[in-house]
């Protein structure tokens, strides 16, 4: 949960283990009592915050993460596992040459020339079909989570 948060936050890839070991550390000093899944799930993603801000000195960064914040909380709440759990079910579903498209754009970070040469297709079609995919997977999330199929 907790590298899904930073992410949106716009926490670099490269930083991002480093802050939840950060995080961890922060909670083994502080989180003394078990105060049930939700209050420690939200103190963490506050430490996880704050470690982030620190980091980021510019009020734009401060800004984009305050952003980010605010757009998790509107649209994962304290479902954000409830979500992933979800998309990778939905992601599960797919044909085998969408998950791959999507493998290797988002994991990969592959550039839609790139994935044009790789899937036999034109940049806009790769433009398309993403947006296509992406438009997918979120009807099927909001379905999962209404609890449809």
């Amino acid at each position: 949960m907790l590298r899904r948060y930073l992410y949106v936050l716009g926490a670099g890839a490269d930083r991002i283990d480093d802050l939840v070991q950060e995080v961890f550390v922060v909670a083994l000093h502080k989180l003394l009592l078990d105060r049930g899944p939700a209050a420690t799930a939200q103190f963490l993603r506050g430490v996880a915050k704050n470690l982030l801000l620190r980091q980021r000195r510019s009020f734009a960064a401060r800004r984009e993460v305050e952003l980010g914040d605010e757009v998790w909380r509107e649209q994962c709440g304290e479902e954000g596992d409830r979500r992933a759990d979800a998309l990778r079910n939905c992601v599960e579903g797919l044909p085998e040459r969408g998950r791959r498209l999507l493998q290797r754009c988002y994991a990969d970070g592959a550039g839609r020339h790139e994935l044009g040469l790789e899937f036999g297709m034109a940049v806009d079609g790769i433009k398309t079909t993403l947006r296509r995919l992406r438009a997918a997977l979120r009807a099927c999330i909001e379905r999962r989570l209404r609890g449809q199929s």
